[in-house]
């Protein structure tokens, strides 16, 4: 039987998103030697529609790699969660993989979708309920990478409790910060929860670096679209046609690194503060680290969790991790 689609969803604008977070992480960031920004700023609605221009190219092996492996295995994870379970992704951009879970699952009974870019976040809301019509959707505009709250609609919605974290997206956190990350994931989730994580597997630098500097130049706009925001929401005048967008394979910490380079000396202003540049040095914007299955299950066990399930492609490339609570957590 068909339903009438639902009403527009209006986001919950989680309380503990400071208004300045942005401002603080600039100002603290490109006062910093090195200067680094944190990779979730890359994410306004310019940058979030490049990242799905991304995740369509030839180097980008990651978004069709894992959809293929959720297509195969959200049968076999639905039979573990059961019934009427409250889906809550974090990071959840456009939400695409997203209905190859929820078809899965029987009756679930709300998808929580968290992301910081409110603009974007709507529309991937919209398409999506008319795409899944009888399911709630209760959005959340939040930064995920710090405590926050969930729709307090949640508090009388029963259940068990589905994190999602695809994307690789857990890659972006150093390993410290992705333990701390899962353990506040589970807490928030509560003691009948189950957790599907999306991890790059550690490969060839060919392979890798390819991914994060593609020959369309894609990543770069993305990359360099933070400069432009920066510009355009703190009274920046950073010069973009100064920087180049570089990605490195650090073999010692098994990441990639992007970063803006500086390619001559200046100085710009940002938020009535001067900031100089010197030539080669550059903003370090974003991490991606890489796991072998080895040292994921001991990433999960440090944060409460252990592997239930997992999940690689056949050229192991890529990883889904079911995680459930560690025993006697």
């Amino acid at each position: 039987m068909s339903q009438a689609p639902q009403a527009k969803a209006t986001a919950f604008v989680c309380p503990s998103l400071p208004e300045n977070a942005f401002a603080a992480d600039v100002h603290a960031g490109l006062g910093h030697t090195p200067k680094t920004l944190p990779s979730i700023w890359l994410y306004d609605r310019r940058g979030s529609e490049l990242f799905e221009a991304i995740t369509g190219l030839d180097e980008y092996y990651q978004t069709r790699t894992e959809t293929a492996l959720l297509a195969e295995c959200a049968a076999a994870i639905a039979d573990v969660v059961g019934p009427d379970a409250v889906v809550i992704e974090f990071g959840s951009g456009s939400s695409r993989k997203t209905p190859l879970l929820l078809d899965a699952l029987v009756t679930p009974r709300a998808y929580v979708p968290v992301d910081i870019a409110d603009d974007f976040l709507d529309d991937a809301v919209a398409t999506l309920a008319r795409r899944c019509p009888g399911i709630p959707m209760l959005p959340v505009r939040a930064d995920f990478t710090r405590p926050f709250l969930l729709p307090p609609q949640l508090q009388s919605t029963p259940g068990p409790r589905l994190g999602f974290f695809p994307g690789s997206t857990i890659g972006n956190f150093t390993p410290g910060q992705a333990a701390a990350f899962l353990a506040h994931v589970g807490k928030m989730l509560g003691p009948h929860r189950r957790m599907v994580v999306g991890v790059d597997a550690c490969k060839d630098p060919a392979v890798l670096l390819p991914a994060y500097d593609d020959a369309r130049g894609v990543t770069a706009q993305f990359n360099l679209n933070v400069l432009a925001r920066i510009n355009r929401e703190l009274d920046g005048d950073l010069p973009l046609d100064a920087f180049r967008h570089e990605a490195r394979f650090n073999s010692a910490a098994s990441r990639i690194e992007m970063h803006l380079v500086a390619q001559r000396t200046f100085h710009a202003c940002v938020l009535g503060h001067r900031v100089d540049f010197m030539t080669g040095e550059s903003i370090h914007t974003e991490n991606s680290y890489k796991y072998g299955q080895t040292e994921f299950r001991a990433l999960a066990t440090s944060a409460g969790w252990d592997v239930e399930r997992a999940w690689l492609d056949a050229r192991s490339r890529f990883a889904l991790y079911l995680l459930r609570p560690a025993t006697g957590r």
